[in-house]
């Protein structure tokens, strides 16, 4: 046994509990070094009279590892737990303290979850699991009242620049609903609206004001009822790491100094302000002099800044905050605006900006869920770059899946693209395609997809500012084609709860191979369906096994699939697929 390969600690992704009543074990293998992995678990006070071994499931792996899990009631909302560990008839156990050759007596010696606490369970909204997300850049969706639009607004549809404006507002979201509806998608998550000089809006000046060039106030409570109205829920962006260089604080620090009021609410390293070397003397975003670096900590600061979460939740009625640069704000911070939101809306959905791995923030006192760039960066070397044959794409995921507990991947926000990243048919080199296998792969995956605004007509365009270009509305230049197969598979997924739960795995893929076939399953439901995948350019074979008395059955086309034999053969072309869903 690679007995250095073992790992398990207490807490974290590795023993947590799922709800009220569940328990998930993890540990960590060498990659098909064991035979098999059970659990040795009982009660700390009653372990002569409740400890029992069970088996583990391998429920992931990646390049060098395997990952087993056990789900588990305890009687009592406590456990003690170790691990036996089986190779080749050889058994040896695992504890706190070490490695074993005998099962020890004494229970002290095992691993403690002391007591399931509700407080303490991660806890997202139920409703996001149902949901698919649609980004919306305000400036660049629609332009609904030109009375509103700046001065010197360019007309719609011209090259975007990181400086100019086409007149994009919330009455054009309101006007435009109706393509949402028809889309499927369920949820919006809109980057800023509030008060600022610039056209994506992150350098706030006022963090309790709609900016005028996209309406009022009274606006977005209209659109949010709207949006309610359709089933809609809508999420907001909160700048909370740094401000705006308009904003009226900063102001005032800008022309007092160290005399301000306001002089502690920024990060300033040295007095008076002022650029040296392109540097400010001042914390910032990046070093962007127009974007101060907010002191959290501070009362005052913290005071103002829960004030916003809480006004936009109550009185508004929003569904959710997206927190910018959220890993650069303090923890405790954090947890305080958890609170804050959640004593108004429980079911309100927190989202960090987050792009590396982020379990310190996804505890279930701070963030229901991180945008799960991982994932993305995983899809795109799969389907679209052919960096990762089938093996190393199943070995990115499986790392992925074991990184998190169920309960956050069943929450994470999964994207192909953003306005921070290109076009995702740019990435993809305009080859449609490619760009269907990575879609089918976002919404039939765990957790929470969101769609880029113009994605699912055809948009394209590179790194900002060619990922901010204006929506297209005319029909003839949409891709309807592209258009109908989101409509379809999103319709899919709200369908079929085994296409969005957390059962899914995939049962094969091998090294120099760019064919997959991932199961997707529903113990509630009983559906089962396979999604087969050919990410080469060249033709590909496929084989499923075929229960007696049952058939597959083509989740696009309708056509259903039998054989005479236990197994049926699937070729798919170069850059094809197939979503089929067993009938017995």
């Amino acid at each position: 046994m690679q007995l250095e390969a073992i790992y398990h600690r207490a807490r974290l992704n590795w023993s947590y509990a799922y709800d009220r009543n569940t328990l998930h074990i993890r540990l960590r293998t060498g990659r098909d070094d064991l035979d098999q992995v059970s659990a040795v678990i009982g009660d700390k006070y009653a372990w002569e009279r409740t400890a029992r071994t069970l088996p583990m499931r391998k429920f992931a792996s990646d390049e060098l590892f395997d990952y087993w899990q056990i789900e588990v009631q305890p009687p009592y909302r406590r456990l003690r737990y170790g691990f036996e560990l089986e190779q080749d008839g050889e058994r040896i156990w695992m504890t706190e303290r070490g490695f074993e050759t005998e099962l020890p007596e004494n229970p002290l010696e095992f691993y403690d979850f002391p007591f399931l606490n509700p407080a303490d369970i991660f806890q997202a909204p139920a409703w996001v699991k149902d949901a698919v997300f649609y980004q919306i850049f305000p400036e660049r969706f629609a332009n609904g009242d030109p009375s509103i639009s700046p001065e010197d607004t360019e007309p719609w549809g011209g090259e975007p620049t990181p400086t100019n404006f086409f007149g994009g507002d919330l009455q054009g979201v309101i006007d435009h609903l109706d393509h949402l509806n028809q889309l499927g998608v369920n949820a919006i998550y809109f980057t800023p609206v509030f008060e600022a000089s610039t056209n994506h809006k992150y350098n706030t000046a006022d963090y309790l004001r709609v900016d005028p060039h996209f309406g009022t106030n009274a606006k977005l409570k209209e659109l949010v009822d709207v949006c309610h109205a359709r089933g809609i829920r809508v999420m907001l962006d909160a700048v909370f790491n740094h401000s705006g260089r308009d904003f009226p604080p900063f102001v005032d620090v800008m022309k007092n100094g160290q005399a301000s009021p306001y002089a502690e609410w920024f990060h300033v390293r040295e007095w008076p302000l002022r650029i040296e070397d392109g540097i400010p003397t001042y914390d910032t975003f990046a070093f962007e002099p127009i974007m101060p670096k907010l002191n959290t900590e501070h009362p005052e600061v913290k005071a103002y800044l829960l004030e916003v979460a809480r006004y936009w939740v109550q009185e508004i009625g929003i569904d959710g905050w997206r927190l910018d640069v959220a890993n650069e704000v303090d923890h405790r911070f954090w947890r305080e605006f958890r609170d804050t939101v959640k004593s108004i809306k429980p079911d309100a959905y927190i989202l960090g900006e987050i792009w590396h791995d982020s379990i310190m923030w996804l505890q279930g006192d701070q963030f229901d869920a991180v945008m799960n760039y991982p994932f993305t960066n995983s899809v795109l070397d799969y389907a679209v770059h052919g960096k990762l044959d089938g093996a190393a794409f199943a070995g990115e995921i499986g790392n992925l899946l074991a990184a998190y507990p169920q309960s956050v991947t069943e929450a994470a926000f999964n994207l192909l693209g953003s306005h921070d990243t290109p076009r995702l048919l740019t990435v993809c080199e305009g080859d449609v395609r490619r760009m269907k296998l990575a879609v089918l792969l976002l919404l039939t995956y765990p957790g929470v997809p969101c769609i880029y605004y113009g994605d699912e007509v055809g948009l394209e365009g590179g790194y900002d500012p060619g990922c901010r270009k204006c929506m297209e509305w005319d029909e003839t230049r949409q891709n309807r084609d592209l258009l109908d197969f989101y409509t379809r598979i999103i319709t899919l997924r709200k369908t079929h709860s085994a296409l969005r739960g957390s059962n899914w795995r995939i049962v094969h893929a091998a090294q120099k191979d760019a064919a997959i076939i991932i199961e997707r399953t529903d113990d509630g439901s009983h559906e089962h369906f396979r999604l087969l995948m050919n990410a080469a350019e060249s033709p590909r074979v496929l084989q499923l096994p075929m229960p007696e008395e049952a058939s597959w059955r083509d989740a696009f086309s309708g056509e259903v699939l039998t054989s005479e034999t236990s197994t049926l053969d699937i070729a798919l072309e170069g850059l094809d697929f197939r979503l089929l869903k067993l009938e017995v």
